[in-house]
């Protein structure tokens, strides 16, 4: 699998169509064939792709571990961090309401180039599939940019924020 990922500023109808569904894989079938279509095709500007940077940006943002619920709120939701909606291993599916999403968007927007850089450093370099280097923080740094203006687009407008990657 390729493990990208990406970030929806999703309404409140689409949340709720996505939480009514019972059984995961249809709801992961759901999300697929029904909402990354209708989002990149038409809501494109609800969508912030992130390639595989998201390990990366998970970790810094959280305690450089690549778990659940390591590190602190709000940044700790960025990515990973949120009500979980997949359980099965193939597939990620995180979902942060728009109460989050305001923090989340606002402790990103104060976040400096710099301090992502400490942040990063702190990676568990020995659990991390790639390499701790300055191309790998520039790519993770650039691709944070436009999850950031995700963020600030749905807090303002009371959008929820679904995080999804293939495994």
């Amino acid at each position: 699998m390729s493990c990208l990922g990406v970030h929806f500023a999703l309404t409140r109808e689409d949340v709720e169509a996505l939480e009514s569904i019972d059984e995961e894989q249809e709801r992961l079938s759901y999300l697929q064939e029904e909402l990354e279509e209708r989002y990149f095709k038409f809501l494109k500007i609800y969508v912030a792709e992130s390639d595989k940077s998201w390990d990366a940006m998970h970790r810094a943002l959280s305690d450089g571990q690549l778990t659940w619920d390591g590190g602190t709120f709000p940044l700790n939701h960025a990515v990973l961090g949120g009500k979980l909606l997949y359980t099965g291993s193939d597939y990620i599916m995180s979902l942060k309401t728009p109460t989050q999403v305001i923090a989340i968007a606002t402790a990103l927007e104060e976040l400096t180039e710099e301090r992502f850089r400490q942040m990063y450093d702190r990676i568990d370099k020995n659990s991390y599939d790639g390499e701790l280097c300055d191309e790998d923080f520039e790519y993770t740094w650039e691709w944070l940019q436009e999850v950031r203006k995700l963020y600030s687009r749905a807090s303002v407008e009371q959008r929820y924020v679904l995080f999804t990657a293939d495994q």
